[in-house]
């Protein structure tokens, strides 16, 4: 650890260098892409050197767990990866002032069927900070009962046409995630952040409505 720090160190602050100029590249629904000069150390001086970041509008998790200390996923397919990933219920922050765990309230009664009685917040995570600024909220939700299907009024399309629901034990979600077997960052996020607050007996959990920073 460099000279004059310690552990107490150890936490994420907000900082912004210098930008001598910026314009949009993209712009879509879901993301765009904007290109900085950005000032940076270099030697003794400074530096202007080109980052391209990608501009998203965020997200929300949820680690739904049940009274036998079972996780929910469910299968999607992501075009991106060339892959039918098992994830957790998500949705974008698409809805301009909607408080963030009324959002993975609605994802996870859409998605899975499913409303639940506590909610914490479990983990904040940038996803790829080093490209792009989309943040993502990771919520414990627990108490959970099934809504009947005619009572849910959401019609799943594309992507989220056929997505079954399948509970795994917490304990075998975190090996499946060391073997390699998980990949989508919410799961492996929030399985091994789960099993942590479940050992710690869930004492050290923020919130629902915890701010991010």
């Amino acid at each position: 650890m460099s000279a004059g720090l310690g552990v107490g160190d150890v936490r994420d602050r907000p900082e912004r260098w210098p930008v001598v100029d910026s314009s949009p590249a993209f712009k879509g629904p879901v993301f765009g892409v904007r290109r900085d000069r950005v000032e940076m150390p270099a030697g003794d001086g400074t530096e202007v050197v080109g980052r391209d970041v990608v501009e998203h509008i965020g997200a929300v998790g949820v680690l739904a767990l049940d009274d036998r200390g079972r996780v929910l996923m469910l299968r999607q397919y992501r075009h991106a990866v060339a892959r039918m990933l098992w994830e957790a219920p998500a949705g974008l922050r698409d809805v301009d002032g909607e408080p963030l765990h009324e959002l993975a309230a609605r994802e996870l009664l859409e998605e899975a069927g499913y409303r639940a009685g506590r909610w914490d917040t479990l983990v904040d995570v940038f996803t790829s900070p080093g490209m792009a600024d989309e943040r993502v909220r990771i919520f414990l939700a627990r108490d959970l009962a099934e809504v009947p299907a005619d009572e849910i009024d959401f019609e799943r399309v594309h992507e989220e046409a056929d997505m079954p629901v399948v509970w795994v034990p917490l304990d075998e979600a975190v090996r499946k995630v060391l073997a390699g077997e998980l990949h989508n960052m919410i799961v492996c996020m929030g399985v091994l952040a789960a099993r942590a607050a479940r050992d710690a007996g869930f004492a050290a959990l923020r919130p629902a409505d915890a701010p991010e920073d």
